[in-house]
């Protein structure tokens, strides 16, 4: 039988700020695929939820199409529709431009926007058949969509291809009751932004500690996009710690 609540999926769910986000979107009634590599993370952020029924927990790697076929098959299942996805996995790999190894672009390239791309594609197929017609993506891009970082070739060119990702899902939405955001996040405090930080101090580009804030706040920006109505879209929100390095001269 359909769903007569909201149905979420959540990509990256197991940690980070697809954590915060799945948590947010069950604490606020939605039922909620909650998908990662690993099971145990991904029931631990169901638990945190406080509404372990109303949640789905698939093991997925979003790099691979027929994983991701199964993984909306089984939310088609499961609930009968899907409302909101929230394509959050991705991963950061840097360095200098030069020493770069193949298999690091790769996997970023495969994981930050391959994955999207077939979530996606399957999500817009769901969304297009089902009734009422229409749902909504939200895309989790970065400030390094706008203003890369140093060292960060393969994470910043995919979240550059991220922006057009988005906008073009837009565009190929709308006879179909379909939109597309995207939010930009600056500095809240998870492992891959802890990363980048650590990262940019060890080469010397910043003389002195970054601003950060709680991954909560992205989690409530997200959410806010997906309780807007059909009729509405935030094409683009950014979301940052107030006192970092990204406006101007920070």
């Amino acid at each position: 039988m359909p769903s007569l609540q909201k149905v979420a999926l959540v990509t990256g769910a197991g940690s980070g700020i697809g954590r915060a986000t799945a948590v947010a979107f069950l604490k606020s009634g939605y039922h909620v695929v909650l998908t990662g590599r690993r099971l145990d993370a991904l029931q631990e952020t169901a638990d945190l939820g406080g509404s372990p029924g109303n949640a789905l927990c698939v093991s997925c790697d979003v790099t691979r199409p027929e994983a991701v076929r199964d993984l909306f098959a089984q939310c088609k299942q499961r609930f009968g529709r899907l409302d909101v996805l929230f394509n959050n996995a991705g991963v950061t790999r840097g360095g200098s431009i030069e020493d770069i190894a193949y298999e690091d672009w790769m996997t970023t390239v495969s994981t930050n926007l391959t994955g999207p791309f077939l979530c996606t594609q399957e999500a817009f197929r769901l969304m297009k058949s089902q009734t009422p017609q229409g749902g909504r993506i939200i895309n989790n891009g970065s400030l390094s969509a706008h203003v890369p970082r140093p060292a960060s070739a393969p994470y910043s060119a995919t979240k550059h291809a991220i922006s057009g990702l988005t906008k073009t899902t837009a565009l190929d939405g709308r006879p179909y009751n379909i939109a597309c955001g995207q939010i930009d996040v600056g500095n809240a405090l998870t492992e891959i932004a802890r990363d980048m930080i650590e990262r940019s101090k060890a080469a010397g580009n910043y003389a002195q500690a970054e601003p950060v804030m709680d991954v909560e706040h992205v989690a409530q920006s997200v959410l806010h996009m997906a309780n807007l109505p059909l009729e509405a879209n935030i094409l683009s929100m950014t979301v940052m710690a107030t006192k970092m390095p990204f406006v101007g001269r920070g």
